[in-house]
């Protein structure tokens, strides 16, 4: 092979000197001037249709707008008697016997927005208009500038709706249907990076319904390979076709610029927070009452499930919930919602998120009743609005030290009771009873599982905790190689809840 790939090497480089020579050595016979080539007729319809873009983009374009944004920032400066200094002030420094100075700076932050609507409404990022003092918007970079009103925003999708008046129609963009995407597709991003209007990029959408980012509460991006850079944020993401079926909103880089991972919402949820903002001036998003985790291989076997079994585990029912007033019980699979079928957590919470207060859905579950077959059951519940503290994380202290150990059920864990100052501590509510765990062996199998201080123990083998005493003699009792546990968690910067828990005792020592 070595030989093989020399030869050809050798071949190819004494081609080069024998057409390099000619060029270079060659003697023209006369002084006459070079005789080009020119074919000046523009592409032929056939080929441009193949293989440009350009009479999408310049259907698109005159609805990408630029957008600027200013912001008053209010700050307090310390200033010492040696800061007029540059010698003192390298060994006093400016706070040194100062006094506290009010200071206020503006910042002004650049982005994109799309034309929706000829009457003047546009689409475009929260983050580029949350806080500002005034916001601006130029059809045309450096043509006329028109004043845009905030007609509303929602931060949990980082979406804003904006208005400016003009008395001609404005060129608004044709919408897609972001659910009919495939990851594959090709798509332009359009916005104005870096101050460069009317930018064009191409990629194709990578993955759909990308999450767990914690850029947004609500998020099911769209990711693509089509660059996106500072300035980006808010445009549009159109097919093909030209239709616009993403707003642009973040990249995921480590330098801070592209490195071939942008991400766009979906059209289909920018719609419904535009529809929802100007129908009804904010979004209200329904609220079902459970508490809800994906479910796993081991959780499969522990309630009789199918291997090929999809949907979400409903680990807990709020008191009083829709969810409850439906007959949704713990330990359910639900699998639909609303003939949709259901296959993670994330899926199943925006499904629940984009039904309006007082929707009647459907919902299909599984159900496993002591061990026997899970049965299916179709139930129907009424949704009521989200309350406002769930778009709210919730930090918790540090676990209390006190308690016993739990025998080898589960290894590693302190268990202790239940009182109003561990309560205050950790935001128990009064409804939640059983065993709070104190401390877990980090090399211990429940640690694996998943189990952390602060959590509480409500059920072992679907038998209810009372305290730590039931706690450490179920596990005592407890037969087979796995126990399910059904704990309560605090929030830890995201929504408290109930989950199952499976310990495999099988593997005992993990050092």
């Amino acid at each position: 092979m070595k030989r093989i790939s020399l030869d050809g090497l050798g071949i190819g480089f004494g081609i080069g000197l024998i057409l390099l020579s000619k060029t270079v050595f060659a003697s023209p016979a006369t002084n006459a001037p070079p005789q080009l080539i020119i074919q000046d007729s523009p592409l032929r319809a056939e080929v441009k249709a193949a293989t440009s873009f350009a009479p999408v983009i310049k259907r698109v374009t005159p609805s990408v707008v630029n957008i600027y944004s200013t912001m008053t920032i209010h700050e307090t400066r310390t200033r010492g008697p040696f800061s007029d200094n540059p010698f003192l002030r390298r060994f006093f420094g400016d706070e040194f016997g100062g006094q506290a100075e009010p200071r206020d700076h503006k910042a002004q932050s650049l982005g994109s927005g799309v034309i929706v609507s000829a009457n003047g409404y546009i689409l475009t990022a929260n983050h580029l208009v949350e806080g500002a003092d005034k916001v601006k918007v130029a059809l045309v970079a450096g043509e006329k500038e028109f004043e845009a009103k905030v007609i509303g925003a929602d931060p949990p999708t980082d979406i804003a709706v904006l208005k400016i008046d003009e008395k001609r129609e404005l060129p608004a963009a044709t919408l897609g249907d972001s659910d009919k995407l495939e990851v594959g597709d090709v798509v332009l991003a359009i916005g104005n990076p870096f101050g460069l209007s009317k930018t064009v990029t191409m990629g194709i959408v990578s993955a759909l319904g990308r999450g767990g980012f914690g850029i947004n509460d609500y998020e099911n991006f769209i990711q693509t390979d089509a660059a996106i850079n500072q300035g980006n944020s808010g445009g549009a993401l159109v097919d093909a076709e030209g239709r616009v079926v993403g707003i642009n909103t973040a990249i995921l880089s480590r330098s801070g610029g592209f490195q071939g991972v942008g991400l766009a919402v979906p059209i289909n949820m920018a719609r419904y927070v535009m529809d929802r903002i100007t129908a009804e001036g904010k979004v209200a998003r329904g609220f079902l009452g459970i508490s809800m985790q994906p479910l796993t291989p081991e959780l499969a076997k522990e309630f009789h499930l199918a291997d090929e079994s999809s949907g979400v585990l409903v680990g807990g029912v709020s008191p009083n919930s829709a969810a409850e007033k439906a007959g949704v019980k713990d330990g359910d699979l639900v699998t639909e919602f609303n003939g949709k079928k259901v296959t993670d957590p994330s899926t199943f919470r925006l499904l629940v998120a984009q039904s309006s207060p007082g929707t009647k859905v459907n919902l299909r579950v599984l159900r496993t009743e002591g061990n026997g077959k899970p049965t299916e059951k179709m139930l129907a519940a009424r949704l009521t609005p989200l309350p406002q503290e769930m778009l709210a994380g919730n930090e918790r202290g540090p676990a209390n030290d006190r308690g016993q150990s739990v025998a080898d059920g589960l290894d590693g864990v302190q268990v202790t009771a239940l009182d109003a100052q561990t309560r205050r501590q950790f935001e128990i509510p009064r409804e939640v009873s059983g065993a709070l765990i104190a401390s877990v062996d980090p090399d211990s199998n429940s640690a694996e599982a998943g189990l952390r201080a602060g959590d509480v123990i409500v059920a072992i083998n679907r038998q209810a905790v009372r305290g730590p005493e039931d706690a450490v003699a179920m596990s005592e009792k407890a037969k087979g190689d796995r126990i399910l546990l059904r704990v309560w968690s605090p929030g830890g910067g995201g929504v408290a809840g109930t989950r199952y828990v499976v310990v495999d005792n099988t593997r005992k020592d993990r050092r």
